[in-house]
């Protein structure tokens, strides 16, 4: 099993609104950098972990946990003109950009990001290294573990 935090910003796609969705699962659109793209198609299996991280928003943090649900497959928003997502490169044949599905394990309470640098055990993690942008970043066995405990206590 890999782990993952994958970045959403809540306006977008909240915890919230993956707790409402049909099924508790929504695809995860709109990625458009070519390594978060490549963790989708080439690393991700259904039942990976995922820590539902709200981005660009006030309080930035873990808000949920998620699972992987289904295999990489074309984002449809790269073809829709009307759609913020609209990439004119990418043809219905060749397509550049493909998403997973993610469904809800449970909401939990925020784990910031000032609370999260405040713990060395979680000091490699990809999104608090500076300057780290990717909306998708891997996430090891130990962090993982680390969070749970966190969230938990």
């Amino acid at each position: 099993m890999n782990y993952w935090l994958m970045k959403s910003e809540p306006q977008e796609c909240s915890i919230d609104d993956l707790a409402q969705a049909p099924r508790q699962t929504v695809p995860w659109i709109g990625v458009r950098n070519y390594q978060a793209r490549n963790f989708m198609r080439d690393a991700m299996r259904v039942g990976d972990g995922v820590l539902f991280y709200h981005s660009s928003c006030p309080q930035p943090g873990i808000a949920g946990l998620a699972q992987v649900a289904s295999t990489a497959y074309p984002d449809a928003s790269q073809f829709d003109a009307q759609n913020p997502y609209f990439d004119a490169k990418s043809k219905p044949e060749t397509p550049r950009w493909l998403h997973v599905d993610v469904s809800l394990v449970r909401v939990t309470r925020l784990l910031s990001l000032t609370e999260m640098r405040a713990h060395p055990e979680l000091s490699s993690m990809v999104v608090l290294q500076r300057g780290s942008r990717l909306s998708i970043t891997p996430v090891t066995p130990r962090e993982w573990a680390s969070v749970l405990t966190l969230l938990e206590g």
